[in-house]
């Protein structure tokens, strides 16, 4: 094993449904939209990956906003950073910590000489300010973060973990991935990844029979659920 891969919402901090769909909702406020993502519809619109996606989905299901001057592709991509920005206020103000064991495992991969890396659909600046979490030091040592449009297709497609494959110049064997949802786990082993699942809000009763492990957290003492060692483990069972 000699990369360990993160997916970030979900994975790194529990963001869905305290993150993104608050920041979603004071975002469509902010520009005099009557409308509120409630914690079920959300978990709906997250089977589309991809925040200007979900929105996207959202509009074509109940209804474009009518009387506005930008054209709907615009009406996206302003709303989509306005989000951006109010998340990335929610993750630094401190409202949503790292997931339990993230760190620690980051630091036995730093200290094993595993090399780190994010593939996610976020927006590059909300995936910044979740590593901001990290401190310097640590997120200094993640070797490249694959985030937003960098690819075409986004999870479930592969295409992303193909990517992430080529940027380490590693064979998938020697890679773990972690993530946290069925369009995820669809994704990296799409790619031939291995992958961990730590079950988060929304996801906890999805399917995820093609993963290595499940486990509901990565867990910090003393109640550690995996370890660097257990990872590189199961990686090797499964390459077997």
């Amino acid at each position: 094993m000699k990369a360990l891969i993160f997916d970030c919402d979900g994975v790194l901090v529990d963001t869905e449904r305290d993150g993104h769909r608050v920041a979603f909702n004071r975002a469509f406020k902010a520009v005099g939209l009557d409308i509120e993502w409630d914690v079920p519809l959300y978990g709906e619109l997250l089977k589309v990956a991809g925040g200007k996606e979900r929105m996207r989905a959202y509009f074509d299901r109940f209804g474009w906003p009518e009387g506005r001057g930008e054209s709907r592709d615009g009406l996206i991509l302003s709303l989509h950073k306005r989000k951006t920005d109010i998340f990335t206020d929610i993750i630094a103000s401190g409202e949503l910590p790292l997931r339990p064991g993230v760190a620690r495992i980051v630091d036995e991969a730093i200290a094993a000489g595993v090399k780190l890396g994010v593939c996610t659909t976020s927006a590059p600046k909300a995936i910044d300010g979740v590593l901001d979490l990290f401190g310097p030091e640590r997120k200094a040592r993640f070797d490249f973060v694959h985030a937003g449009d960098v690819v075409k297709k986004k999870k479930p497609d592969p295409e992303i973990y193909e990517l992430a494959k080529q940027t380490l110049g590693l064979p998938a064997s020697e890679c773990v991935v972690i993530e946290d949802s069925r369009n995820g786990l669809m994704a990296s082993t799409g790619a031939g990844l291995p992958t961990v699942i730590t079950t988060s809000t929304y996801t906890v009763d999805e399917d995820f029979s093609e993963a290595v492990v499940v486990v509901p957290e990565l867990g910090d003492a003393p109640d550690v659920r995996l370890t660097l060692d257990d990872l590189r483990q199961l990686a090797s069972k499964r390459a077997a």
